[in-house]
Parts: C-alpha cells; sequence; structure tokens
C-alpha cells in the first residue's frame, strides 16, 4: 500500500485518497470499499465502482437510503407476517434477510453499528414488536443527526425495559439509564462524575412504559432544578440530552467509536487523529454521513493500517459471502450458526454491546467460522445467483482452476494469498477425484477457513 501510519500525520490521515498507478482504485480495492462501508459487494457491483472511481462509487453508498422505497415495503410486509408468529428469535432471520439484499448496504451496516452501540436485547425484552420498533428507529436515523438519534432511543421502549427504566419515579430515581447514556452512548469513561448520573436520572423521572409504549407520566417527574455537567435548570430528558451533547466529548467519542469500526482494529489510530472527524461532526450539527464520507474517502482507510487490519465479525462474514457470490440461503440456520460464534442480531452479550476485534478470533471460533461457510456452501437451499455454485462460477468466464481461485480470492478475501497458499488452492482442484460441483463447494470452504479470510 502507498501509505501506512508511519507515512501519515493526523491531517493528511483524512485528505482524499487519489488513485494513481501504483495503487489504483481495482477490484481488490473497490471490495474494500464495500466490505467496511457494507457487507461486501458482487464482481459486477465492483466493476461499477472502479468504472465511476472512489468518490462517486462512496456517494452511491451514502445516497442509496433514498432508492430503497419498494424494498423498504416488502421488508415491512415481511416483518409483519415475522412478528405474527410472535418469536423474537425469528426477528433476526428478518434482519439478515434485509442485510442480504438490501440495495442501502451502508444504511444496514450503520444500523448494525448502532444496534452495538445501544445495545438492547430481546433475551430480556422477549417483545419482538419492541425490538422491531427499535430497529426501524435505528436505522431511520443511521446516516443523519444524532441528537433526534439519542432522544429517540431515550424514550424507545424496548431500551427502557432492558435498563429497568420503564417506570422512573421522583422518590427513586433510576440511574442505570442515565448512566449508560454517559458512559456508553455519549460521553465515554471519565467526561462525567457520580453526581451529574444522579442529577441526569432525576431529568428522567416520569419516563414510563405502558402497554409497550412510551409514556410520560407528570406527577411522577421530578420539577426541580438538576445540575447536570456544568449546567442548570429545570431539565426534563431530552433537556439533559441536550445538555450530553454540548460537550466537546460528545463528538469525539463517537468519532472514536466510528474509526474503529471502520478504518480497524490494529494498529490502534491514534486517539488525537480523530480529532478532525470530531470537528466534522461538530460543523455538520452531529450529522453522520459528512464523518463517513471523510473516513471512506481518506488516505488512510485506503491505507496499510487499514487494509485487512478488521477482524470480520460473524455476520459480515456471514453476510458478506452471500452478498459477494450473490447467494441466497436459509437465514433461520444462519442465525443459529451466528448464535453459536456469539454474533446473534437482536441477542448482545451485554448493554456494552459486541466487543468485536480479536475477541471474535480463538481456536474454537475459527472452526465455527469455517463451520459457518460449509454450512452457507453445502446447503441444498443456497443458490449461488439462482443456480449451482458451479454454474455461477462457469457464468464468470473463469477458464481454468487458476482464475477460480483468483477470482474467489480478489472477491473474498481483504489481504492478496500468500503465493504457496494460492498454488495448495489451484492444486487441490487440479488434483480432486470428486464431482467438480463437490470440489469447488470444498474449495470455498477451505477458502473460509484461511486465516486471510477472517481478515475486513
Amino acid at each position: 500500500m502507498a501509505y501506512t501510519l508511519a507515512d501519515l500525520s493526523r491531517e493528511e490521515a483524512w485528505l482524499p485518497f487519489e488513485p494513481t498507478s501504483r495503487q489504483p482504485f481495482d477490484r481488490r480495492m473497490a471490495a474494500h470499499l464495500y466490505r467496511r462501508a457494507g457487507f461486501a459487494a458482487s464482481t459486477q457491483e465492483l466493476d461499477e465502482a472502479v468504472k465511476v472511481g472512489p468518490r462517486v462509487a462512496v456517494q452511491k453508498l451514502l445516497s442509496a437510503e433514498s432508492t430503497s422505497g419498494a424494498f423498504d415495503e416488502e421488508m415491512q410486509k415481511f416483518a409483519k407476517l415475522t412478528l405474527a408468529a410472535n418469536n423474537p428469535e425469528l426477528l433476526t432471520g428478518w434482519w439478515l434477510h434485509r442485510m442480504r439484499h438490501t440495495p442501502a448496504p451502508l444504511l444496514e451496516k450503520m444500523t448494525l453499528f448502532w444496534h452495538g452501540h445501544f445495545a438492547t436485547s430481546a433475551a430480556k425484552v422477549r417483545d419482538p414488536k419492541l425490538m422491531f420498533q427499535q430497529n426501524e428507529l435505528l436505522r431511520k436515523h443511521a446516516l443523519g443527526k444524532f441528537e433526534p438519534l439519542v432522544l429517540g432511543m431515550a424514550r424507545d421502549p424496548a431500551m427502557l425495559l432492558y435498563l429497568d427504566s420503564a417506570t422512573n419515579r421522583k422518590n427513586h430515581p433510576n440511574e442505570n439509564f442515565a448512566r449508560e447514556v454517559m458512559e456508553l452512548f455519549c460521553l465515554g469513561v471519565g467526561n462525567y462524575s457520580e453526581q451529574d448520573i444522579q442529577q441526569l436520572a432525576r431529568c428522567f423521572t416520569g419516563w414510563e412504559v405502558q402497554h409497550g409504549a412510551f409514556v410520560f407520566n407528570a406527577y411522577q417527574h421530578d420539577t426541580g432544578v438538576k445540575k447536570v455537567l456544568g449546567s442548570a435548570g429545570q431539565f426534563d430528558g431530552d433537556d439533559g440530552v441536550r445538555v450530553i451533547l454540548r460537550q466537546p466529548a460528545a463528538a469525539t467519542f463517537v468519532c472514536t467509536k466510528l474509526v474503529r469500526f471502520f478504518v480497524g482494529d490494529e494498529p490502534e489510530v491514534p486517539a488525537e487523529w480523530t480529532e478532525p472527524l470530531a470537528q466534522c461532526y461538530r460543523d455538520h450539527g452531529l450529522t453522520v454521513g459528512p464523518v463517513l464520507e471523510t473516513i471512506f474517502n481518506s488516505r488512510l482507510f485506503y491505507s496499510a493500517a487499514s487494509i485487512g487490519c478488521k477482524v470480520r465479525s460473524p455476520v459480515e462474514l456471514g453476510v458478506g459471502l452471500l452478498r459477494a457470490l450473490d447467494a441466497s440461503a436459509n437465514m433461520v440456520q444462519l442465525s443459529g450458526r451466528l448464535r453459536e460464534l456469539g454474533q446473534m442480531p437482536f441477542y448482545p452479550p451485554n448493554v456494552k454491546g459486541w466487543d468485536g476485534g480479536r475477541t471474535w478470533i480463538d481456536s474454537s471460533a475459527l472452526l465455527g467460522r469455517a463451520k459457518l461457510v460449509r454450512t452457507i456452501v453445502e446447503s441444498p437451499e443456497t443458490r449461488f445467483g439462482g443456480v449451482s455454485l458451479e454454474e455461477y462460477l462457469d457464468a464468470q468466464g473463469l477458464k481454468s482452476n487458476a482464475a477460480i481461485v483468483d477470482w474467489l480470492s480478489e472477491l473474498l478475501v481483504a489481504v492478496p494469498l500468500a503465493s504457496d497458499v494460492r498454488l495448495q488452492l489451484i492444486e487441490r482442484l487440479d488434483r480432486s477425484e470428486k464431482s467438480r460441483p463437490l470440489a469447488l463447494k470444498q474449495l470455498l470452504h477451505v477458502l473460509g477457513s484461511l486465516p486471510e479470510f477472517q481478515l475486513a
């Protein structure tokens, strides 16, 4: 790659990436963009991105939400049928289907990001309708302003039930939600005091959930003066949120999480490098879209400090494989595999969400991830572009086993395979005594078990 962390400064990191003959925006680089800003993409999508260039490709990802009306209607009908079963686990299959087929992959990726940020589990809430409503709220504000998202989550019945704040009375303010708003949602540890938490909890008194809906109980609201983070007034919950979001740490906190989620786990981007993004965030009224546009167009994003420096989450691995190969699969079966790997959507492990990074990888997890790939590839229900894997690969015009390995590598693997690994995969196909369809499926299974396949 043209740049490493050592080659860049804080200011240079976020300057626009300009393709060169040494570092062209080719199919592999486009795959990097779609792997991070979505869940991977097909060869056809990548070729279109290469044709228009990185800036236009990023703009299309950011604007795709406005062109998905028909798809949204379809998903609403699907959700209605799913919710009728009153089983929150089935909702996971619905969301995985949406991730796989969405015409707005960045919107869906950000919805997943916010789900981990405002982590709420159906294991405790248990009402699939409330979990669905929260999911829709996250999607509505996923690329927009942070303030209405936080205000919406403060009234969200699933969140309030999850944090035991469904009945918040003035004589016994519940500090759970107030604490998490400061620690996990908006500011981060060290940017508030215990007194701030106690005072903020008073702001939310009277905020209740009755019959699955948010209700403000004026009789249980503390109307007295509260002092939160240096500001004083007869604040209600909305006022308290706005006081928090005025703190300089609020922008830095969110942008730091965005950088870790979209740029790389290791090496860790220096904390001070986040400040230009935080200023961009503030300049646009705490709007996420402009920050993402800066990230996805930056030198840092296309550098050796980013490419192949993230471990794919189980959802990214499973959904990414399906999107890259234009595949359809049994989503209920996939959700079961994701549960085994520790990332079943709607079921985060705790209020902190998923830790990510290296926590996704250990010896048992690697076996489980390979099993996930095998389950998808070998299931008789899985189709690739509506046909078998053999027919799908033939349709790509791949004339040799070497061409098949290279095509799959370019599409599915973040970093080029070592030459000896590449040769072993080619020879595996050349020497296979199994039927051609089975040999191709086993090739994908082996590819999915490689360390390189686990990276994004």
